[in-house]
């Protein structure tokens, strides 16, 4: 078997089994090797990447109960690619034997308890003898692990490991976010105080992207605590900070506990544009959330909810991209009939212009079924002026049916000024 066809089935295996792992090259800086290659020693792995005297490096194993130790995965790795590119051909094995290729190595990796992940991933990084590409499968399918399910050992391997992913900015970035996110929803408290001694040690991770992650995490269980975080964490754009707390809240107890820390948290605030700024950002972002529940679960929790007039007018500017399109021309009628008076045009135009780009037969055809009134006709002139670059004459025979007045003649004029674009 070819080198490259090895390598690409082990990428390929470990690809399709975890969902977030990608293909492209992942260098990890080999700093501080020395370091890592005795913490390797210790751990039964040599820098040359074999076994202690006593252990076999063979490529081939008897199918056992016992996942494979750290040190013998990188042995096995190390051995699996060397005679892969050597070309040296496998012995027959007897009946039930597995070989150590990569689903049996994806095997054990997920069966490897945290500490575990952890030596597997320093012996990865301080072994010479595989290169960045036969590695970085593996090291990031064992930090994935540890992100997901022990992100206080993730964060460990990124202070201990200095170059770990550090050529691919993304992964990296994520990784650590995650873990903070992870973390964050199990315990605040520790996941805070340790980016309050981490973050000058680790600029290039304890980013503003990474400090939303960690609160978006935190107010799954405590908004409060995240929203008076802000400020405290000196974000550069804090609104993003925000909108990413009202965000995170994805269960109906989760967002009434949302909505009840951003009505305490403004309070704190000085009247004014920023005050309002803030709320109605973090506002936004819950009734988006709310809003993709659909509609019967949607509605039932804004009447709960028991919203303010100026906080119901925020709540429909928000439903223009949120709304499942079939649900669609139920929300219009619930922002005319919940709405205060003269509040409810513009986001109804708004609802109906972004659902006529999405699907511009379907926004015409409830228009077409949908009884004369003015919420009707709002609808109409949203529905015109946005068809007239695809469709000029179905816009024009649209807008004659608006009374005659000036909102006809101001939608024919739209139509005529915005021809389609060639």
């Amino acid at each position: 078997m070819k080198f490259s066809l090895v390598l690409s089935a082990l990428i390929l295996v470990i690809g399709t089994s975890v969902a977030w792992l990608d293909h492209q090259q992942l260098a990890v800086i080999r700093e501080n090797h020395s370091k890592l290659a005795a913490e390797a020693a210790d751990l039964g792995i040599a820098p040359d990447g074999s076994r202690k005297a006593g252990t076999s490096r063979g490529t081939k194993r008897t199918r056992s109960d016992q996942p494979m130790s750290p040190g013998t995965l990188v042995a096995d790795l190390v051995a699996f690619f060397g005679e892969a590119k050597s070309g040296k051909k496998q012995p027959d094995l007897p009946e039930g034997a597995v070989t150590v290729g990569p689903p049996t190595i994806l095997e054990n990796v997920k069966s490897l308890d945290p500490s575990q992940l952890k030596a597997l991933i320093t012996g990865l990084c301080a072994t010479q003898d595989l290169n960045d590409e036969q590695r970085d499968p593996i090291v990031r399918l064992a930090l994935r692990l540890l992100v997901e399910d022990h992100p206080q050992a993730a964060l460990a391997l990124f202070k201990e490991i200095s170059g770990l992913l550090k050529n691919d900015t993304h992964q990296r970035n994520e990784c650590f976010s995650n873990s903070l996110s992870n973390w964050a929803k199990v315990d605040p408290a520790a996941t805070i105080e340790w980016v309050r001694k981490n973050a000058e040690k680790l600029p290039d991770l304890v980013t503003d992207r990474a400090k939303q992650a960690m609160l978006a995490g935190m107010a799954a269980t405590n908004p409060r605590l995240a929203f008076k975080l802000v400020g405290e964490l000196r974000f550069q754009e804090p609104w993003q900070a925000l909108y990413e707390i009202g965000n995170s809240a994805k269960t109906p107890d989760e967002q009434t506990a949302t909505l009840a820390a951003i009505r305490e948290y403004a309070a704190t605030l000085p009247e004014g544009e920023d005050r309002n700024t803030i709320q109605n950002g973090v506002l936004s972002a819950l009734t988006r959330k709310v809003a993709d529940g659909g509609f019967a679960t949607a509605t039932q929790w804004f009447a709960a909810a028991n919203f303010s007039p100026a906080e119901l007018v925020t709540a429909a500017y928000s439903l223009d991209t949120s709304v499942r399109p079939e649900e669609t021309g139920q929300w219009i009628t619930w922002v005319s009939e919940n709405l205060p008076a003269g509040k409810s045009e513009a986001p109804i135009r708004e609802i109906v212009s972004k659902w006529t780009q999405r699907d511009y037969p379907a926004a015409g055809k409830w228009l077409a079924t949908t009884p004369a009134s003015p919420t009707k006709n709002a609808a109409i002139r949203s529905y015109a002026e946005t068809v007239s670059t695809l469709d000029p004459a179905t816009a024009t025979q649209w807008a004659m049916t608006l009374p005659p007045g000036p909102d006809r003649d101001a939608t024919l004029k739209h139509i005529q000024d915005h021809p389609p674009t060639k």
